[in-house]
């Protein structure tokens, strides 16, 4: 009851968020954008159901997630319609101009990992940015790797979905061409992203010029066109069609690299999900070049402490917690990249006896010494959301165009935004990317190769049963994420919309700097920790939403949305939804 009453005072506290966005005019410029501050999360934020779920970051992406599963679609089928859907409601994120990956845990049967993460085109090479100007590997038409949503969304919904592709895309379709209310949520990123949309032919979808308001309507006719087309000839009409050929056509005008050669060439890549065990939980990950490995080695370092017993927030707990997070960051640094490119040790850096080495050469005290670096503004952008059906089939997809609305560009006649993903590879040894990872060889720029990223979709069982399903946009923040996620659950017992909601912490060793959200910490933990050499800063930035499930021991789906995403929504079966909200 003590740790609940003090969870109940660190949540308590309001959140605002600022974003730094690049000016497609001047990349080399900066401007922050402050969101409005978010009201305290609910004291009990969880959506009940005996039968199917969905949350994601935006309501009506989730409503249609739901209705699809009423209509008799499986997880995977809500999936690939909540896909297409955010591609039409949450233009920041969501995307047709992107990439990701899915997980996908069968009720009965092996888990298995679509990756559909973008590719470096094939004129890239490990020097493209080094003469170019600052901010190329961000804004405009260079930054662009080839998209990968379409062609994953097509493989799940063939392989594993039950509904035909037009009437899972059919909402999206609507939402595009006969609009959709804007909410106050909505809103407020069109605004934080108003630098990226400058470009006339986005301004005008977007109304950047006169501003948009909570109850107006967005209508986007040419992402509509673009979507029929899909719905009608599949992959092929995004690969093989006008519309790669409209986006090649733009690039080869505005500067940037992609041929249709890139478009016709594109491949995803389905494998075996990343398994680790951390206290007898089974935790289902991504793989390389995603961000499950440092996850699990995190999880590893902190299996040999006895969390629970030591506290929830108490400075021992949070050295541990912070020194895991170093090691995890450095090494997936050091050793990770593409795995089609670049050989990783994942063998070593999974095993329980690896993490012991690391556990010796933690201090019991003092933070771990790392060289000064300057703070970095982590400002990209990610949206993730998760799926459980009523048979029990449990759907994690994270998916992205890096940053808020990607590199700030969209082909004529295509309705939709580009991602900026070339930043994620090592553009420069030695040189931070947008989120302060100075990243190694193994991730320099390579024809047709994966960037690394952070995104961990993540699904957890215990006796071989469904627990946990978990995800989070956030750059490279998503790790650390889903590790508090799942730690406030299994070692301090915690609800689980108090777990997602709880404040959090996130350190990567460069900057040296940790970040903390409001009232993370008390102030005497935050002395006593200043004391042992960690430095702290609850500098506005990205910290995600957390869209979770979990299948608590009644055999009852609990769903949460984060409240840092107002619009987003974890939402039931129609007729089936019960709110547990005061």
């Amino acid at each position: 009851m003590r740790l609940l009453s003090f969870l109940g005072l660190l949540v308590g506290g309001t959140f605002s968020l600022a974003i730094a966005v690049k000016s497609q005019v001047n990349p080399s410029s900066i401007d922050v954008f402050q969101m409005p501050e978010l009201p305290p999360p609910p004291e009990d934020g969880r959506i009940l159901s005996e039968k199917g779920l969905v949350v994601s970051t935006q309501r009506q992406a989730s409503e249609v997630g739901a209705k699809i599963l009423a209509q008799g679609g499986n997880a995977v089928d809500a999936a690939v319609a909540i896909g297409y859907a955010l591609a039409v409601t949450e233009p920041c994120c969501g995307n047709l101009g992107g990439g990701g990956f899915m997980l996908i845990q069968p009720a009965q049967g092996k888990p298995t990992f679509i990756n559909f993460r973008e590719k470096a085109p094939l004129a890239a090479h490990k020097e493209l940015y080094l003469k170019q100007p600052r901010g190329a590997s961000r804004n405009g038409y260079l930054a662009v790797a080839t998209p990968g949503t379409v062609k994953g969304l097509e493989a799940a919904l063939t392989q594993y979905g039950t509904l035909e592709r037009a009437q899972v895309i059919a909402p999206a379709i609507t939402l595009a061409e006969k609009g959709f209310v804007l909410s106050q949520g909505d809103v407020a990123i069109l605004r934080v992203g108003r630098e990226r949309l400058l470009q006339p032919n986005i301004a005008e979808i977007f109304g950047t010029v006169k501003g948009q308001r909570a109850g107006d309507t967005l209508v986007q006719k040419d992402l509509a066109q673009t979507l029929k087309k899909i719905a009608q000839g599949g992959e092929k009409a995004f690969y093989q069609g006008e519309i790669a050929e409209n986006i090649v056509k733009a690039s080869k005008a505005e500067g940037g690299i992609l041929s249709l050669a890139d478009f016709t060439q594109y491949t995803i890549r389905q494998e075996k999900p990343l398994i680790c065990t951390y206290r007898g939980y089974e935790v289902i990950t991504a793989p390389p070049p995603g961000g499950g490995l440092p996850l699990c080695q995190m999880l590893n370092i902190l299996e040999g402490y006895p969390l629970e017993e030591t506290g929830f927030r108490t400075p021992q707990a949070l050295h541990w917690f912070l020194s895991a997070m170093f090691y995890g960051y450095r090494d997936r640094n050091l050793y990770l990249g593409d795995p089609d490119f670049v050989s990783i040790p994942s063998e070593k850096l999974l095993s329980k006896s690896y993490a012991a080495q690391l556990r010796t050469k933690i201090p019991n005290y003092f933070a771990i010494r790392v060289k000064n670096t300057l703070p970095t503004k982590l400002d990209g952008q990610t949206t993730h959301y998760s799926v459980v059906d009523r048979q029990g089939n449990a759907v994690a997809v994270t998916y992205t165009l890096n940053s808020y609305f990607g590199a700030g560009v969209m082909a004529p006649k295509t309705g939709f935004l580009l991602n900026n993903e070339m930043d994620d590879f090592t553009t420069k040894l030695g040189s931070p990317n947008q989120y302060g990872l100075s990243q190694g060889s193994a991730n320099l720029i390579e024809p047709g190769k994966r960037p690394l990223s952070s995104m961990s979709p993540t699904i957890v069982k215990h006796r071989g049963r469904l627990f946990l399903v978990t995800g989070t946009p956030g750059g490279s923040t998503i790790i650390t994420t889903i590790l508090q996620v799942i730690t406030n659950i299994i070692d301090y017992r915690l609800r689980v919309d108090q777990a997602v909601n709880s404040p959090r912490l996130h350190y990567q060793g460069e900057p040296r700097t940790v970040l903390i959200e409001k009232k993370a910490i008390s102030n005497q933990v935050r002395r006593d920790l200043e004391k042992r050499g960690y430095q702290f800063s609850e500098r506005l930035t990205n910290w995600g939403a957390a869209e979770t499930i979990l299948l608590n021991s009644k055999g009852v789906l609990e769903g949460v949305n984060d409240y840092r995403r107002p619009a987003g929504a974890a939402i039931a079966e129609p007729q089936l939804q019960k709110s547990l909200t005061r």
